[in-house]
Order: structure tokens, then C-alpha cells, then sequence
């Protein structure tokens, strides 16, 4: 079915003066001889001989001849066409025309090859049926030629899929048994669906000539999913033919169409389904509005992107520090691993809240997760208050800090009882309480109903008529586990279990992970995807056209269902946005996971499968000139070799480059720069050497210079004491200015509580509290002999320290039990004097854990933060330089210095030892040191 021809045959008259050409071309001058001769030698050949011209070389007269034939053969323009439209039969042309989202890419040629064929119909008088496949409605009747090229050029493509069973149907009816004199079937190559019969139900017509008019299939490529990671955007996409490899370049696109970022997508030999890649910082990603593939432009090579697709940025903080070697024991090691695949994660580089919550603000977060924080400072409470208005996230999980906090905290949804829901109380229950099934108000809806979930402590909320309305999950007993509420434009999310699994087993579950990627989903301004489950569907906002752009919607689409957004694109519900400007979800042509076949055509193996028009019709004038050009280039540098200009002087040069070799050298010597040293040492740098090396006892400088002379003393006293009876030796005590020195060197600080001091500013307050924060442990001294600490009684020195710990976000306190690990660290002990020996030693509460009767002793997962006593340590352990008491101790008792020395080194171990004495490992170690 091929055909050549050329555009200007006259000019082939030319070649006829090819001989002539050859004639003229076999002359050619001499080769000039190059000699030296002498001068007399000049002289004697002043005489000329007579020349004569010599016979050009065949070859070269070959070479010319066919530069004079490219030439003329150029200018006749030789075109090669490999098409003819002679149609077959008497019966009417029908036309079968996929208007497809794959037919968008060459649809001007498939319009060229549709119109050959019409006119062709039109020389012969036939009628002509035209059907569309991807219209609403196929009008296939029989029409005459004018009509049929109107319809063809008001035709234009889809981006949708070929409905070509509704357009077989309406053919058949049109038709009504009139066999077709040629079926030409011009198709984009692609498969509708896993079974498509176009091809066997076009041949049940019984056309006289069918014809299969296609592409290479090439161009039908499609996106079909994007997944937001944590350091790319990746791309799945599918393609029609899985022949040779193939790369292709995409482009990311904002909401305004501006290209952003590129990327690259390989398809490997043989292989339908390709894996592609965008690397852009996260700010960057979260901007792409569309997708597109380079030089495809049609629906498929577009994927559009919404709310829901961008990757939030979730903050969070912790009002405990577990150990780096205990990360089970983190309350936030479970909410990094659910959230790590869906968004990005970033965590404070400071302990103080004050400067940790502006730091983590100023990264503009979508979400911001307290894990167990009761109290925050004031002016840092004021900022996330802000933030929540301004559109923020907050997302809290209960703890023992959050039940002790105060009750007009503004920053929880529901208003709380004081203290927590436990085992005894008089609304506790015998077992642990599962969850019941999720309300329909609750974003957690549809999830499957909640198993093996048991929750065995909560803080409670009080009842309140809306809490109904703001509850998200609930146990089975009614009471809440996570509560929502609004504030000014963002949200706020209790979670009335804490992060890790003291409190009941549901970080360990796959619930978890998919509440909290739920939750921080809906960390948005009014996202439309929230509202997915409306009887009423979201309305068209934009559509895409069939070259992948976005456009106004038209009235015949139909608003997009819940269920609707992961389906294969219709006409009732084509690809785009759905939703308003304020939110909406986004729609695309192929479902995630859909793969693109081939068209079945097994059955007709024997039709005649035909390229559409211009497909192989290419001219050769190009190609001639091309060669023509090439040919003359050869010819100019063969004459020019023949008469000598290629010639080479034979001489060099006789000087040597050494000198400038050995200039460069020198040169390059001195430019290597000598070795020096950076004198950057900063004045206090010898200080902080010294604190790292050795451990060393701290006490807070009160600037009373009785209180802190005791105070070093006492911690003097005490260091020599570890010194001799055990094997840790500390540098010399410290004293430590809260307010401006750095107090993360000290593992312990000694704070002797004195009304008359000064009180500390707000700064100092919060670097104790991220010093606590970070593990450290804060010893308070009231130094007054006072067990209570709720006010019944007394001193300024008590009343000093509850201002102080007014401030702190501490955890709740109770006196050191008799099985807690202080007792057991080195020496053993059943209370813990100073001075004085009528005050407890208070640590922090371990009530949410449950230990083995036959432990020795109760297992502390971390150190107390806080201890507090009313038993004057530093009193006495205050020596003078002799070694001698500095002060009595009340009543007068050796022994009981002896015992309060005893309780400075249990504190000590415990500090740099942590629950070391109660791991099992050491229990017969303890057994057999209590004589059992």
C-alpha cells in the first residue's frame, strides 16, 4: 500500500545533462611541484615549459557526478507515502472514531485520516455513518458527505475512556442489517477495560473491507497514583506498548500553572509500569497542584493533586525524657513511627518550652502534639493560643502531668476532672475497658470496629451537654478517649489516654497509627475532603480538558459522590476538581492501580492494520540537500589536500619550556597554603572541659551568703563521703546561677529554698523546667522540717517553693515508698534525714505501674525530675576544712549524719544509675544482702 511520487517531476530533465557534466569535470590543473632550487637555479628555469592539463581522477569525478544527481533529485522533491483511499464495496463508509483522552496526542491526524476517507466516499457517491465513542450520545445515522466533514471538524477529544459498546450499539441500530462497503475503525490502541470484543462485534456487521487504522501507541501513557514521601514525591504511571525503554521528564505545577519542579520516570524494556520521582524540599511539595508528563498533552499524562495529597508538617513535645536506650519507654516513639510515612516530623532542639514552642511555631506546623505536658509558660501558652486561631492543630495525649494540671487549662476541648480514672476509685471498673464502635460524627468513622483494644487509665472528662457532639471515640462504658473542640479557626484533639502504653495497649495497635494519620489529615482550612461522606456529593470546580488543562465546569457534569473520587473517570463525573474554592478533592482520569491493555485483536489477525495519515509520508528533498552539502565539503578538502594546503612543517621549535615549566612549579609551591590553627577558644571553654570530665555537685546560688555557704560546704562534705565509701569521685561542688550559667553538666542541683532570696524570673524558672525536661533531677531543700506541701501548714520557706513550683510543669508527687529503688541504691534505707528527720523525701508518683510482688524493688523507668525535702541535707553535710560538722544535727545524733550521709549517696547512685539496682539481674545479689 505504498507509493512514491515526486512534487516536481519536470526537474528530472536534468539528469540528462549528467554526461556533459562528467565531460567538464574530467579536467582539472596540475598539481603544482613544490622544489627548492637554488638561486642560479631560478635563473636557468626562467624559460618555461609548456603544460598541459592532466585527466581528473575517476573517483573524484565519480564524487561530483552524484553531488550533481543529489542535487537535481532534491529539487525534484521524491516523496514517499505509503497510504491509498480506495474504499471497497457499495455499501456506506462507517467511520468508528475514538475521540478518547489517547487519541488527544495525534487527533489532528486521526481528523486528516477520517477526512481522506470521507472524501473518497464523497468521489463515489457513498453515504457515511460517523460515530464518536467517547460522546454521551452516538449518532451513528447514515449522512452525506458534507454533513459527515461538518461533524468531523466540530468533533474534538475527551478526557475520558472509549465507551465503544454504546457506539457498536448505536451503529447496529442505524445501520438495521445494511452491510458496510468499508468499516474503518480508527482506534487509540487502548483497551476498554479487561474484556473489550470492539474488533469481533465491528466484524458482526459484515463489512465488506475492514479496515484497523491506529497509532504505534506510543504516546498512551497515563499517571495513575502519587504518594508524597518523606524526602520525593513518586509517581506510578502505565503505558500501552512495553517494548523498548523509555524515559520520560515530568513537571510539577502550582495552582497558577507555573512549572516548579522537575523529575524523571523510566520505563525499563518490556515492562507496562513505571516508578517516577520528584525531589523537592517539603515547602516546595506542598505547593504542587498538577503533574504533568512532557510532550503529552492529553488527561492521562496530567494527575491533579488536592489538599488531601500534601504532606503535613506535625511538631511535637514531650513533658518527659526517657532514655535514648529505652525508646519503648518514649511516650513519643509510637506517635513517630505512625506518622513517620505520612508526614514530616521535626522535634524542639531546646528543652525550654518558653524557647522550644516559639522554635517549633516559626516552622509553621500543621499539627502540634503535647505528649504529657500539664502546664506551659505563660508567654509560650499565649503564642500557641494564637497559632490555634490562626488555622493550627493542637493534639494532646493525657499523662500524669495533664491530670494534675489545672482545671481552667484553656487549651483541652472538654473541661476535665482533676486527677486521673484508676483502678479503686469509686468509678473504676474491675477490668480494663475496650472501645466501642466509632460515631458517625467522628473522622475515625468507617474504620473497622476497634479489637483487643483495653484501656486501664484515663483522665475524665466532665459531663457536659455538647460532649456527645465533641467526642471522637469512646470506651465501652460511654466515657471519652478522644475528644475534639474548636478554637477561633483551628482545632483542638485530647487523646485521654497518654502516648505510650502505660495507660492502655492502643499505641501498640494499627488503630493508632490510622487515628492519628486521620487526625492530622484534617489539619486544614475547611478541606473538602472532610466532607467526602455528604449524601449530596461535591459539586464540579474545575474539569479537565482532553490536554490535560483545567477549565470552568460545564453543566453536564454531576456532582462527584463520596465513593466516586477512587473510580475510573465518566462522563457523568469526567477528571478535575470537585468541591469549592475553599476546598476540594481532586479526581483523576485512572484510578491508583489501574493498568492500560492493548486492544484485543487476536481475532482479526488477519485485517489489514493500517497507520493513520502523514504517519510515513516524509519527503527525501531534505535528506538529498543534506548529502549534497556533505559531498562538496569531501570535494573542497580533496582539492585542497591535492594541492598541497594540508602540508605540515616539519620543523619545531628549538627552545625548551623548562623554564616555564619551573616557573609554574614555583608558582604552585607558593600557593599551597602552610599549616595554621585557629585560635577560636572562647573565654569559659576551660571551665566547660573541667565540668565534662568529672562529675560534679551543684547547688543554686541564692546570693545569701550564709545559705550558700552551707550549701558548699555541705555538697563538700558529701563529695568526700562518695569519695571514700564508694568508687565515683567527683570534682569540687559547684554553684550555678539558674538564670545565665549553662546547667546541663550537673546530673543533680541542690536548691536550698529561702524565702528572703529573690525570687527567680520567669527565664530562670523555665530553664530549671527544661533542665528537668532533659533529665536532670532538681533537689528542693525547704530546710524547715515541713512534710506538707498543700498548705495546711506552712513556713515562708514553703510557701517560697510552691511559687516556684507554680511555674514548673511538674509530674505528681508522692513520698519515696518503701519498695522504690532509693532505698535499695547502695546502702539500705528506710527514710532519709538531713538536719532534721521529720520530713519526707518527696519523688515523682509512679502509680500507673504495676510491678512483681517479688521484685525487691519497684522498677523507676526514669529519674525523678523533682525530689523535694524539708530535712536541711546540706546542714548535715557541712564540714569545715578539717573535716569537722559544721552545724548539730536536731536532736544531736551521729548516727543520724551518719544516715543522712547514707541518703546523699543513695540519691547520688540512683541519679547516675537510674532503676540499674532494680533490673532482675541483681536480685540475688539483694536476697542474699537481706539474709533471705
Amino acid at each position: 500500500m505504498s507509493a512514491f511520487a515526486f512534487a516536481f517531476p519536470a526537474a528530472l530533465v536534468a539528469l540528462v545533462l549528467l554526461p556533459v557534466i562528467w565531460w567538464l569535470l574530467r579536467l582539472t590543473p596540475p598539481r603544482p611541484l613544490a622544489e627548492v632550487f637554488p638561486p642560479f637555479a631560478v635563473l636557468a628555469s626562467i624559460l618555461k615549459r609548456e603544460e598541459t592539463p592532466a585527466q581528473s581522477p575517476w573517483w573524484l569525478t565519480l564524487l561530483r557526478m552524484l553531488m550533481a544527481a543529489a542535487v537535481i533529485l532534491a529539487i525534484a522533491n521524491p516523496v514517499f507515502n505509503p497510504r491509498t483511499n480506495t474504499l471497497s464495496g457499495n455499501g456506506p463508509l462507517v467511520l468508528v472514531l475514538d475521540n478518547s483522552w489517547a487519541a488527544a496526542s495525534d487527533w489532528p491526524r486521526r481528523v486528516e485520516t477520517a477526512g481522506m476517507l470521507i472524501d473518497d466516499a464523497e468521489s463515489r457517491d457513498l453515504p457515511i455513518s460517523l460515530v464518536l465513542t467517547a460522546e454521551r450520545q452516538h449518532d451513528a445515522v447514515p449522512v452525506d458527505a458534507a454533513t459527515a466533514r461538518t461533524r468531523l471538524a466540530a468533533a474534538e477529544p475527551r478526557p475520558l475512556p472509549a465507551d465503544r459498546a454504546g457506539a457498536v450499539a448505536s451503529l447496529a441500530t442505524a445501520l438495521a442489517g445494511t452491510a458496510p462497503g468499508t468499516l474503518a475503525f480508527i482506534t487509540d490502541g487502548v483497551a476498554g477495560g479487561e474484556k473489550d470484543d470492539t474488533v469481533a462485534a465491528l466484524q458482526g456487521l459484515s463489512p465488506v473491507d475492514f479496515r484497523l487504522i491506529a497509532g504505534d501507541g506510543a504516546p498512551a501513557l497515563a499517571v495513575t497514583a502519587a504518594a508524597n514521601g518523606a524526602d520525593a514525591l513518586s509517581l506510578t504511571l502505565t503505558r500501552l506498548d512495553g517494548g523498548a525503554p523509555r524515559s520520560l521528564n515530568l513537571t510539577a505545577h502550582d495552582m497558577r500553572g507555573r512549572p516548579i519542579a522537575t523529575g524523571t520516570a523510566t520505563f525499563a524494556a518490556g515492562e507496562r509500569a513505571a516508578t517516577g520521582t520528584i525531589t523537592a524540599p517539603f515547602e516546595l511539595r506542598n505547593d504542587f497542584a498538577r503533574i504533568t508528563v512532557d510532550g503529552l498533552a492529553n488527561a492521562g499524562g496530567t494527575y491533579l493533586l488536592d489538599d488531601g495529597f500534601r504532606r503535613r508538617r506535625v511538631a511535637f513535645l514531650s513533658g518527659d525524657v526517657v532514655d535514648a536506650s529505652q525508646p519503648l519507654l518514649s511516650p513519643l516513639h509510637y506517635i513517630n513511627r505512625a506518622l513517620a510515612p505520612y508526614a514530616d516530623l521535626i522535634e524542639p532542639s531546646v528543652a525550654d518550652l518558653s524557647v522550644a514552642i516559639p522554635e517549633l511555631l516559626d516552622q509553621n506546623p500543621s499539627v502540634l502534639i503535647m505528649a504529657d505536658i500539664g502546664r506551659l509558660p505563660e508567654e509560650a501558652q499565649d503564642k500557641v493560643e494564637r497559632w490555634i486561631e490562626a488555622g493550627g492543630m493542637l493534639v494532646r495525649f493525657a499523662g500524669p502531668r495533664l491530670a494534675a494540671a489545672p482545671a481552667d487549662d484553656p487549651l483541652v476541648p472538654v473541661l476535665l476532672r482533676k486527677g486521673e480514672r484508676a483502678l479503686g476509685g469509686a468509678l473504676s471498673w474491675s477490668e480494663p475497658q475496650p472501645l466501642s464502635a466509632y460515631p458517625a460524627n467522628s473522622p475515625f468513622f468507617g474504620m473497622r470496629a476497634p479489637e483487643d483494644i483495653l484501656v486501664k487509665r484515663q483522665v475524665l472528662a466532665e459531663p457536659t451537654p455538647d460532649l456527645a457532639g465533641r467526642t471522637w471515640a469512646s470506651l465501652a462504658d460511654g466515657t471519652p478517649l478522644v475528644t475534639t473542640g474548636p478554637l477561633g479557626a483551628g482545632r483542638i484533639v485530647l487523646f485521654h489516654v497518654s502516648a505510650e502504653t502505660g495507660w492502655s495497649n492502643l499505641p501498640l495497635s494499627g488503630d493508632f497509627v490510622e487515628m492519628l494519620r486521620r487526625t492530622v489529615q484534617l489539619s486544614r482550612g475547611g478541606g473538602a475532603s472532610a466532607k467526602a461522606g455528604d449524601a449530596q456529593g461535591l459539586p464540579p470546580y474545575r474539569l479537565m480538558t482532553a490536554s490535560g488543562t483545567l477549565a470552568a465546569a460545564t453543566g453536564e457534569a454531576k456532582p462527584l459522590a463520596a465513593a466516586g473520587s477512587g473510580k475510573i473517570a465518566t462522563y457523568d463525573n469526567p477528571p478535575g476538581l470537585y468541591g469549592t474554592e475553599d476546598g476540594y478533592v481532586a479526581h483523576n482520569l485512572l484510578p491508583a492501580g489501574y493498568t492500560i491493555r492493548p486492544l484485543p485483536v487476536a481475532e482479526a489477525a488477519s485485517l489489514a492494520r493500517e497507520p493513520l495519515a502523514g504517519k510515513e509520508t516524509w519527503s527525501a528533498k531534505p535528506h538529498l540537500l543534506t548529502l549534497a552539502a556533505l559531498l562538496l565539503l569531501v570535494d573542497c578538502a580533496v582539492v585542497l589536500f591535492m594541492g598541497g594546503a594540508f602540508a605540515l612543517s616539519r620543523r619545531l621549535p628549538k627552545r625548551s619550556a623548562a623554564v616555564l615549566l619551573m616557573v609554574l612549579a614555583a608558582g604552585a609551591l607558593l600557593a599551597v597554603p602552610g599549616q595554621s590553627r585557629a585560635d577560636d577558644a572562647k573565654p569559659g571553654d576551660e571551665d566547660i572541659l573541667s565540668r565534662l570530665d568529672t562529675t560534679h555537685l551543684a547547688y543554686v546560688v541564692t546570693g545569701e551568703t550564709d545559705v550558700d555557704r552551707i550549701s558548699e560546704r555541705g555538697l563538700a562534705g558529701l563529695t568526700e563521703f562518695l569519695t571514700y565509701r564508694t568508687t565515683l569521685e567527683p570534682g569540687e561542688p559547684v554553684g550555678v546561677d539558674i538564670a545565665s550559667d549553662e546547667l546541663a553538666f550537673y546530673p543533680i542541683i541542690y536548691w536550698p529554698v529561702s524565702a528572703t532570696a529573690a525570687m527567680p524570673s520567669s527565664a530562670a524558672i523555665s530553664r530549671i523546667d527544661a533542665y528537668m525536661r532533659s533529665g536532670g533531677t532538681v533537689l528542693f531543700d525547704t530546710r524547715d522540717q515541713y512534710a506538707t506541701l498543700d498548705g495546711s501548714s506552712t513556713s515562708p520557706n514553703t510557701e517560697r517553693l510552691q511559687a516556684i513550683l507554680a511555674n514548673l510543669d511538674i509530674p505528681p508527687l508522692e513520698p519515696v515508698p518503701a519498695d522504690h529503688v532509693l532505698t535499695k541504691a547502695f546502702y539500705l534505707l528506710a527514710d532519709f534525714p538531713g538536719r532534721y528527720a521529720g520530713s519526707p523525701l518527696w519523688v515523682e508518683a509512679q502509680l500507673d505501674r504495676k510491678e512483681d510482688p517479688s521484685r525487691p524493688a519497684r522498677a523507676g523507668d526514669g529519674v525523678s525530675p523533682i525530689m523535694i525535702t524539708g530535712n536541711d541535707f546540706a546542714g548535715a553535710w557541712a564540714i569545715d576544712a578539717s573535716g569537722a560538722p559544721l552545724l548539730p544535727t536536731v536532736p544531736a545524733d551521729e548516727t543520724q549524719r551518719e544516715h543522712a550521709f547514707r541518703a546523699g549517696v543513695n540519691i547520688m547512685m540512683y541519679m547516675l544509675t537510674g532503676n540499674y539496682k532494680a533490673d532482675q539481674v541483681h536480685v540475688p545479689a539483694l536476697l542474699e544482702r537481706l539474709g533471705q
